[in-house]
């Protein structure tokens, strides 16, 4: 037998291989886990305190809810700003905390999700 070579496989690395097999396993198992928990999450962000937008973790707006004072027939600009403002910050939330618990999943192996 040549050296360095045994019954298990290169130099005995048949086991490491497998055990990390099984950790790749776990971690995707885990991810996919972790995925379906921000789907079903919901974030919500207000914009000038009278409009606010709810999108889920699947970065889709559920609602807006908009003040009926904000409500200007001649500012109409203003109010669309205030909408686009809360949805951007409620997607950032939603994002962010994705992005953290694929993180804490990863161990900061800097893997892009």
């Amino acid at each position: 037998m040549a050296k360095g070579f045994n019954t298990r496989g290169m130099g005995g690395m048949g086991g490491n291989m497998n055990n990390m097999i099984r950790q790749a396993q776990k971690m995707q198992q885990d991810m996919m886990k972790a995925q379906e928990e921000l789907e079903s999450k919901s974030y919500e962000a207000s914009a000038g305190g009278v409009v606010t937008a709810v999108v889920s973790g699947k970065k889709e707006v559920t609602s807006v809810t908009i003040d009926p004072e904000a409500v200007d027939p001649d500012d109409v600009e203003m109010l669309q700003d205030l909408i686009v403002a809360a949805v951007n910050e409620a997607l950032r939330k939603a994002a962010d905390d994705a992005a953290s618990q694929m993180s804490r999943l990863t161990g900061g192996l800097g893997l892009p999700f």
